[in-house]
């Protein structure tokens, strides 16, 4: 059998199995239904390891085939949960400070002042959404549950453990991350190894383990994040209580050991004592990413009209290298006068994992067209269906070449069309395409305007070359730039990543700006980065016409 897919097996008199199929060697042992525990599956012993921490053995352990839904959790608010102090058993804290149960206890209420996560109202979840996941918890609030269901949070072992996120795209574009709100449990069909539902998306979850800062680890992404924070590592303070955290619970033989509840650090590196190459050897550097500028012979290769706010071209040109075509995606706004202004957009790491750009998702950059301004989305090399196998550090600068000429490419194509004002060319770019914004903007001049969302230096093995280190391209990227940064970001903290890389991008400092929006990986709210990038745009490239 070939993975990835799904099955189920059957045998009288036990509960049936039903799971993610992802190697092609595939062991199951099905349970008597007296043996399982209501709504678990049994997750195998296994060796782990999370960040730099491990591999530990675990053994064999059950989880919730779903997340806690708001219908379990009114089990736990109608049976007093959040009056009985010997279910708290965690000492307090706000801001690094001790604080009691009474004051941690003025937090836990709803939006009408009544015990319960934060967007319930009278002690009560929304009509319809019994079978939701709950959510709007803080950390002490699911650990609180889980002593009262008599069983734990995991560890984050065990979390990994039972997602086996070794083959994972196919999970992503079958689950919740589809920014519209929390869904029933189960409804997505993003099934595990094991038979859990909705790890990847619908809410982050928590885990047992303290992170830096006396954060707690919280997994697995939610329905308003992209969809690579699956595989993403995240922590928030244990007060949290955002309205995309909740949880899922384990059963374990016995006490979790010491090894698996331990404190996992996250390994961020401080950037404010490193600095770039000199300009003799970038100039070597620079070399690298030349092309030569051969027939585009661009084609059309498909239009659709039944998008409200925009229309889309797909248009394919050839390659600066190679036998190879890229596929643009191109949304015009159905408001407006030609020539358009128009954004380049490079994606998140999600686009480097999922296989087809049918599955191409603009949660994050639909905002563009319905602004007035075109959308451009080049289908780089590396991305959707020109994924490669990246199998060293070499492998990774290689790609990092090819993505910046397919950039280059595009702008190429661009400059053929009528309808577009190649003057008013803007970058826009998200996580890992803001991480490598200062390589594409310092060896590409024709921008007039870069908005970088949730961007920052980032730690690469200490193997990676000098030409694909984002660090030694920031003084060379000179055009005017706005960053936007969470606050609470766990991967890139504001002093050390971020900061650092606004010191070092070559743009005069008035034409480069931070804003910070509240939030963990992403901001919490679209439209404060919204309002934030279409200033910019606007400030950079004028407004957009018939607006």
């Amino acid at each position: 059998m070939a993975a990835p897919g799904r099955m189920r097996v059957e045998l009288e008199g036990y509960l049936p199995f039903e799971g993610g199929l992802f190697v092609s060697d595939v062991h199951v042992t099905l349970y008597p239904e007296s043996e399982i525990p209501e709504g678990m599956v049994h997750v195998p012993a296994g060796s782990v390891s999370f960040l730099d921490a491990g591999p530990i053995e675990l053994d064999a352990f059950w989880i919730d085939r779903y997340e806690v839904t708001n219908e379990q959790y009114k089990a736990f608010v109608d049976d007093g949960g959040y009056r009985k102090r010997e279910l708290w058993h965690e000492t307090f804290a706000r801001d690094g400070a001790e604080i009691s149960w009474e004051q941690a206890s003025e937090s836990f209420v709803d939006s009408t002042g009544r015990p319960g996560p934060a967007g319930w109202e009278l002690g009560s979840h929304p009509d319809g959404t019994a079978d939701h996941p709950v959510s709007s918890i803080s950390w002490y609030e699911a650990e609180a549950f889980a002593n009262w269901s008599g069983k734990s949070l995991p560890t984050v072992f065990h979390w990994h453990q039972a997602a086996q996120q070794n083959i994972w795209s196919e999970i992503l574009v079958v689950s919740n991350f589809d920014g519209g709100g929390t869904a029933p449990v189960g409804s997505y069909a993003g099934v595990g190894r094991f038979g859990t539902y909705d790890m990847a998306g619908n809410v982050s979850e928590w885990c047992l383990n303290t992170a830096a800062d006396n954060r707690r680890y919280i997994l697995g992404g939610a329905w308003s994040e992209p969809i690579y924070r699956y595989t993403d590592t995240g922590a928030a303070e244990p007060l949290d209580r955002s309205n995309i955290y909740g949880m899922r619970l384990i059963l374990t033989d016995g006490p979790l050991t010491a090894e698996a509840t331990v404190p996992v650090e996250n390994p961020v590196y401080d950037f404010r004592n490193e600095q770039p190459i000199g300009d003799d050897a970038f100039e070597i550097i620079r070399g690298m990413f030349a092309y030569d500028r051969t027939e585009l012979d661009a084609r059309v290769e498909s239009v659709q009209e039944d998008h409200e706010h925009w229309r889309e071209e797909v248009v394919s040109i050839r390659a600066a290298y190679g036998d190879e075509r890229i596929p643009i995606h191109i949304y015009l706004p159905r408001d407006g006068t030609p020539p358009f202004q128009t954004v380049i957009y490079m994606p998140g790491s999600d686009a480097a994992e999922v296989s087809s750009s049918k599955h191409m998702r603009l949660t994050f950059s639909n905002f563009i067209p319905r602004s007035g301004r075109v959308l451009v989305y080049p289908v780089y090399k590396g991305t959707y269906e020109r994924r490669v196998t990246i199998g060293g550090q070499n492998d990774a600068r290689d790609r990092l070449i090819h993505m910046t000429k397919d950039l280059r490419r595009t702008i190429d194509y661009l400059e053929t069309r009528d309808d577009i004002d190649i003057t008013k060319l803007g970058y826009y770019s998200l996580s890992w395409g803001s991480t490598y914004a200062p390589v594409y903007t310092a060896i590409e001049d024709r921008f007039a305007a870069s908005v970088m969302l949730v961007g920052g230096l980032y730690r690469y093995p200490p193997e990676r070359p000098p030409e694909a280190l984002p660090i030694n391209f920031t003084p060379r990227a000179k055009v005017p730039v706005l960053m936007i940064n969470s606050r609470n970001d766990f991967n890139l903290p504001i002093e050390t990543n971020i900061k650092p890389m606004l010191g070092f991008l070559g743009a005069p400092d008035e034409d480069k700006r931070l804003a910070i929006i509240d939030g963990g990986h992403v901001p919490e709210s679209p439209n404060e980065f919204i309002r934030e990038a279409l200033g910019w745009f606007d400030r950079y490239l004028g407004p957009v016409n018939d607006r």
